[in-house]
C-alpha cells in the first residue's frame, strides 16, 4: 500500500507542477499563436518592445526587490557565469562536431546557453520551495544574470558572422539593460528611494514583460512552417535540459553550495530555452525558425525533464 500511496503522491506532484506552471505559460503562448493567425502582428516590432523596453525595466525591479547578501549575490553571480563558460564550451564541441554554418553557429549557442530562468523558474521555485526567500532572491539573481547574458554576448552570437564586428559591439553598449541594472546596483548601494508616481509605472510594467513576451513568442509562432530541423532541435534540448542540471550539480558540489540554495541552482540550470533567444534571431534575422523551434520544443519538454530534476533533487 505505502508503494501505491507513494506513486499516487509522485503524479499528484507532476501535475501540480503540470497545471501551474507549464500550462499557464502554454496558454499564454497560445494565445499570441491565435492572435497572430487571425490578425496582421508584426512580430519584430513586438520583440523590439519587449527586448528594448520591458526586459530592461523587468531586471530594475527584480534588482530593487531582491533581498539577499552581498557576498551571497557575487557567489551566485559567479556561479552562472562558470555555467555560462562551461556550457560554452559543450556547444562548441557539439557545433564543430556537426559542422554547422555561421548563422547557426550562433543560433545554437544561444539556445543552449540561455534558459528560462524568470517566468518559468521563479513560480517553480516559489512552489518547489514553500515560497522560500533565499532561494527565491538566489533564483532572481540567476535570472537577472541571464537577462543582462543574452543583451551582450547573445547578441554577439547573433550578430558576429556577419562580419560587422564594431556594430555589433555598438549594439552591445546600446543595450538598455545594461543600464538598468548598473542604475539598479547604484539605488541599492547609495539607499534612495525613487518616488513613489515614478516607482508605480515601473513595477506596472515590469509585471506586463513575462505575458508580453510569450504573447511575443505566440505570434512569432504563429507565422512558422512545419519544416522544423528536428535533429538540430533535439541536439539543442537535450543539451539544454538533460545537460544543464549535470553541469550545475558538478559546479554547486566545486564551489560548496549546500542545502535548499544548491538544490535552487541545480534547478534553476535545467530551465527550458528562453524565448530571449528567439527574440534575439528574429530581432537580427538570424536563424529565427530555428530558434522559435528550439523554444517551443524545450519548453514542453520540460515538462518531463524538470519534474525528474525535481524528483532527483528531492
Amino acid at each position: 500500500m505505502e508503494f501505491y500511496r507513494g506513486r499516487l503522491h509522485h503524479l499528484s506532484y507532476f501535475l501540480h507542477i503540470l497545471l501551474s506552471n507549464v500550462v499557464p505559460i502554454g496558454l499564454i503562448i497560445a494565445t499570441g499563436f491565435v492572435m497572430g493567425r487571425k490578425y496582421t502582428i508584426h512580430a519584430a516590432s513586438l520583440s523590439k518592445l519587449v527586448f528594448n523596453l520591458f526586459m530592461p525595466i523587468f531586471m530594475f525591479v527584480l534588482l530593487l526587490k531582491v533581498s539577499i547578501s552581498w557576498e551571497l549575490v557575487l557567489k551566485v553571480a559567479l556561479f552562472s557565469l562558470l555555467f555560462a563558460v562551461v556550457s560554452a564550451v559543450l556547444a562548441e564541441v557539439v557545433i564543430r562536431i556537426r559542422r554547422y554554418d555561421a548563422p547557426m553557429r550562433g543560433a545554437m549557442r544561444n539556445t543552449i546557453l540561455f534558459y528560462n530562468s524568470g517566468n518559468y523558474m521563479i513560480p517553480l521555485n516559489q512552489l518547489v520551495f514553500a515560497g522560500n526567500p533565499v532561494t527565491l532572491a538566489v533564483q532572481v539573481i540567476v535570472s537577472v544574470i541571464q537577462n543582462l547574458l543574452p543583451g551582450t554576448y547573445g547578441i554577439y552570437n547573433a550578430n558576429a558572422h556577419k562580419g560587422e564586428f564594431n556594430f555589433a559591439i555598438k549594439t552591445i553598449i546600446l543595450y538598455p539593460g545594461i543600464y538598468a541594472v548598473l542604475a539598479a546596483v547604484v539605488i541599492r548601494l547609495t539607499q534612495f528611494t525613487i518616488p513613489e508616481p515614478l516607482y508605480l509605472p515601473l513595477e506596472y510594467m515590469s509585471g506586463a514583460t513575462i505575458a508580453l513576451a510569450l504573447i511575443t513568442l505566440g505570434v512569432q509562432l504563429s507565422s512558422l512552417n512545419l519544416n522544423i530541423r528536428y535533429h538540430d532541435v533535439l541536439i539543442s534540448a537535450t543539451l539544454r535540459l538533460l545537460a544543464g542540471p549535470m553541469i550545475g550539480y558538478g559546479l554547486v558540489k566545486l564551489m560548496g553550495f549546500y542545502g535548499d540554495i544548491a538544490s535552487a541552482l541545480v534547478l534553476s540550470c535545467a530551465a527550458p530555452t528562453s524565448l530571449i533567444c528567439a527574440l534575439i534571431a528574429l530581432e537580427y534575422d538570424n536563424e529565427a525558425y530555428f530558434s522559435a523551434h528550439a523554444v517551443l520544443f524545450s519548453t514542453v519538454a520540460s515538462m518531463l525533464t524538470v519534474t525528474f530534476t525535481i524528483f532527483a533533487l528531492a
